[in-house]
């Protein structure tokens, strides 16, 4: 592999960031278009709603988006009263992000069309395909992270 010439067509770190914009690209078009919501809003909602409640910088460190982003998403939820910022009493520094009842409602309406899209995105691979990439993935975020 030592004597390989860079093509990007070839190169998996640009094919996996070619995939990855064209899926948010679907995603985000269908979520603006039926909720008004955009990617990092969408994540911050799913993220949240699995913690139930959570910090800023764990949802940072978690969905691997930056703090600018992270804060302008929390920011834009909270104004729309979806989410609610409450104190963190393990840490007076920070505050813990929650679901509103609205947010709860919206999350209720936006996880079965996720499913759905993502059962769309991988209608044609048989379930140990899905399964195999899935574990590739996992695999292939170990090392990354073992790299930084």
């Amino acid at each position: 592999m030592a004597n390989r010439s860079l093509v990007l067509a070839n190169f998996i770190p640009y094919r996996l960031s070619v995939t990855s914009n064209l899926v948010s690209d679907a995603i985000a078009r269908t979520y603006e278009a039926l909720f008004g919501l955009s990617i990092p809003e969408w994540r911050l909602v799913a993220v949240v709603a699995e913690a139930g409640a959570i910090t800023q910088q764990a949802i940072g460190q978690q969905t691997r988006m930056d703090k600018v982003t992270v804060s302008r998403a929390a920011i834009a939820l909270v104004e729309r009263g979806l989410m609610a910022r409450a104190a963190n009493p393990d840490d007076k520094r920070s505050h813990l992000l929650e679901l509103t009842g609205a947010g709860r409602q919206l999350y209720a309406a936006i996880a079965p069309k996720a499913l759905a899209l993502e059962e769309r995105i991988f209608a044609a691979f048989s379930a140990e395909e899905v399964a195999a990439f899935t574990a590739m993935l996992a695999r292939i975020e170990e090392q990354a992270l073992a790299i930084e």
